[in-house]
């Protein structure tokens, strides 16, 4: 078993950035396959990006270019740096861990209490 917790979420004026974590509570981390997921109020949760163990990334559409996630397996934490952020990005922020990429978004895993992610115009 590992706990998730995210941190970093708050407000910022559209342009701004901001780096969001996601800690674990313990060294199965680096056997996750990790990813953060967004939901806004009424719609449905929405891919922004995953990472496997190896390193290698994926992003949704709407965040490409502008989003990074990383990893670092020492410290058993997630990040992902928002940059350009558009009050579109608002939404709460959940970060992810499963035993398997095919795994990442469904309602099994480990899932983070999540963090608010809120931008003005």
């Amino acid at each position: 078993q590992v706990q998730l917790v995210e941190s970093g979420g708050g407000s910022v004026q559209s342009g701004g950035s901001l780096r969001l974590s996601c800690a674990a509570s313990n060294s199965l981390f680096r056997r996750l396959y990790m990813g953060w997921y967004r939901q806004a109020p009424g719609k449905q949760r929405e891919l922004v990006a995953t990472i496997t163990t190896g390193g290698t990334t994926n992003y949704g559409g709407s965040v490409k270019g502008r989003f990074t996630i990383s990893r670092d397996n020492a410290k058993n934490t997630v990040f992902l740096q928002m940059n350009s952020l558009i009050p579109e990005d608002t939404a709460k922020y959940y970060c992810n861990g499963a035993g398997a990429l095919s795994a990442l978004g469904l309602n099994g895993g480990y899932w983070g209490q999540g963090t608010q992610v809120t931008v003005s115009s």
